[in-house]
C-alpha cells in the first residue's frame, strides 16, 4: 500500500448500502373516474402495486397500474375507495403482484389476492402472480388418461392428463354440480377451483354441497360478484398460480375455474374505465388477449400436469357469443350442456353430438374410440329420426342403422346418466359400455 493511502472496507460499506431504505418517488391523487384512480407525478410500469395512503385510516389502499394517459398513471383499486380524496399521497412498492404458496395452503378458501378467509398465517414462499406459460417445445405430450369418475365423460369425452376442456353452458343447467362431482371423483393430487364472479350466497353452498370431503385436498380461490374488477381477474391469476406452483413440485393437478366469461366481464370493465374502444358485441381488444394469456399457463412441463376445466356461461343459449367461440378455439375440448336435456330430467345434461375432447384418440385404446364413434352414430341417428319414432311413424327395416339405434338407445341412454353421488371407475364404464354396444365396435 502507498504511503498516505487509505484503507477502506468495502464489504462494509456495501452491506450498508444494501441496508439502506430506497428512496421512491411518490404521487399524488388527482382524480377519481368511475374504476380508475388518476395519480400525478408518479413514473411506474403497469402491473406495480402502489399503496394510496388515506388519513385517518390504519392501512393504505392497494391499487395496481392499469394503464396510462398522457403524463397520468391509472390505477384501479384492490379494494375499497372508501377515504381517498384529491392529494392522497401515492407510493410505489416496487414489485408485482405476489401470494404467499406453501402445501399448508390445501384445505384453505383464499380471497381474491391470495389471503385465507379465515386470516390463518400461511408459511411458505412467495411465489409471483403473472407467469407466461410453458415453452412449447418443452411441454410432454399428453398420453396418459385422466378418470373422472363420470360416465359420460370417461366413456365419449375422454380426458387427457394435462389436456384443458371447456365446459359450456347456459344458466341453471347443472354446471355447478358437474364441477362439483369432477372435484370428488377426479384422480387428482391436488385441486384449486376459482370461483370468479359467483354470487356470495352460493360459495358455502359449492363448498359443503358440492366439493364435500375432496376439500382437504383442495385449495379455492372466491372472488365474488360485488369485488372490483381489477379484484376478479387477479383472482384468476392467483388461482392459476397456485396451481403452477404444485405442477412444479411435480404433482397432477386439476385446475377448475367457474367462470371464464366472469373473468371476460372484468376484463371489459378495466378495458373500458380506461378508455378501450369496445368492438365485438362491446367486449374491448384486451379481453382477447387476455384469454390466451391465461388459458395457456396450464397444462403439462416437464414435472407435472394441470388439467384444466373452464365453465363459460353463454348468453341466451348462444354457443356462437364471442367468448364462447374464443375459448373453444383455444381449448383442447369442449363439453356442451343442454338446456333440452337439463329441462327433461338428465343429469349430467351433456349434449354427446355437439361435445368432443380432441385427445380422446392421443390417450385411449383403439377399441375405445371406435366404440365412442359408434355410440355417436347411433345417438346421431336417433335424433334424426326421433320425431317419426315418437308419433309412431318409423317403421323397423327402414334404416339399419336407426334399427341398431332403437334396440341400444334405452340402455345407452340409462348409462349416460348419472346421480351427483354416484361415482364410478373407469374399467366399470369400460365394461358397461363394451356390454351396451356388443363388444368390439364394428
Amino acid at each position: 500500500m502507498a504511503r498516505g493511502a487509505v484503507n477502506i472496507d468495502l464489504d462494509r460499506w456495501a452491506a450498508n448500502v444494501q441496508r439502506a431504505p430506497v428512496l421512491r418517488v411518490s404521487g399524488k391523487v388527482s382524480k377519481v373516474v368511475g374504476l380508475t384512480v388518476e395519480v400525478v407525478g408518479l413514473s411506474v410500469p403497469i402491473g406495480e402495486v402502489c399503496d394510496i395512503i388515506v388519513p385517518r385510516e390504519p392501512l393504505p389502499v392497494k391499487a395496481e397500474v392499469v394503464g396510462f394517459r398522457d403524463r397520468v398513471s391509472l390505477l384501479m383499486p384492490l379494494g375499497d375507495l372508501k377515504g381517498v380524496h384529491p392529494g392522497c399521497l401515492v407510493t410505489p412498492a416496487g414489485r408485482r403482484l405476489t401470494i404467499t404458496i406453501g402445501e399448508a395452503l390445501l384445505g384453505e378458501v383464499l380471497n381474491g389476492l391470495g389471503r385465507p378467509f379465515s386470516g390463518k398465517h400461511i408459511a411458505g414462499e412467495s411465489f409471483p402472480v403473472d407467469n407466461n406459460p410453458p415453452n412449447p417445445l418443452e411441454r410432454p405430450r399428453i398420453k396418459e388418461p385422466l378418470p373422472t369418475g363420470i360416465r359420460a365423460v370417461d366413456a365419449l369425452l375422454t380426458c387427457g392428463r394435462g389436456q384443458r376442456l371447456g365446459i359450456f353452458a347456459g344458466s341453471g343447467v347443472g354446471k355447478s354440480v358437474l364441477l362439483g362431482m369432477l372435484c370428488r371423483y377426479c384422480a387428482s393430487d391436488v385441486n384449486v377451483v376459482a370461483l370468479i364472479g359467483e354470487r356470495g350466497r352460493e360459495v358455502r353452498d359449492f363448498l359443503e354441497r358440492h366439493l364435500g370431503n375432496s376439500l382437504a385436498k383442495s385449495v379455492v380461490v372466491v372472488a365474488t360478484s360485488d369485488q372490483s374488477a381489477l379484484v376478479r381477474v387477479r383472482a384468476a391469476a392467483v388461482a392459476t398460480a397456485i396451481a403452477e406452483y404444485f405442477r412444479d413440485r411435480g404433482h397432477n393437478v386439476m385446475f377448475l375455474m367457474d367462470s371464464v366469461t366472469r373473468f371476460a366481464l372484468a376484463q371489459r370493465e378495466i378495458g373500458l374505465a380506461i378508455g378501450e374502444p369496445p368492438t365485438t358485441r362491446g367486449y374491448t381488444p384486451s379481453v382477447f388477449a387476455a384469454l390466451p394469456k391465461l388459458l395457456e399457463r396450464s397444462g403439462t412441463n416437464a414435472r407435472g400436469t394441470i388439467t384444466g376445466f373452464y365453465s363459460v356461461l353463454v348468453e341466451g343459449d348462444d354457443m356462437q357469443e364471442p367468448i364462447a367461440d374464443a375459448v373453444r378455439g383455444i381449448l383442447d375440448g369442449h363439453i356442451i350442456l343442454s338446456r333440452e336435456l337439463a329441462e327433461a330430467g338428465y343429469y349430467p345434461a351433456i349434449d354427446i353430438l355437439q361435445s368432443n375432447s380432441r385427445l380422446m384418440p392421443d390417450v385411449t385404446e383403439e377399441e375405445h374410440v371406435r366404440l365412442a364413434q359408434k355410440a355417436k352414430r347411433l345417438l346421431g341417428a336417433y335424433r334424426k329420426a326421433e320425431d317419426l319414432i315418437n308419433i309412431g311413424a318409423y317403421v323397423k327395416g327402414s334404416g339399419p342403422l336407426v334399427d341398431q339405434a332403437l334396440a341400444v338407445y334405452p340402455e345407452l341412454i340409462n348409462f349416460l346418466q348419472q346421480d351427483q353421488t354416484e361415482y364410478c371407475e373407469f374399467e366399470t364404464t369400460l365394461s358397461m359400455f363394451r356390454q351396451i354396444l356388443g363388444g368390439d365396435a364394428d
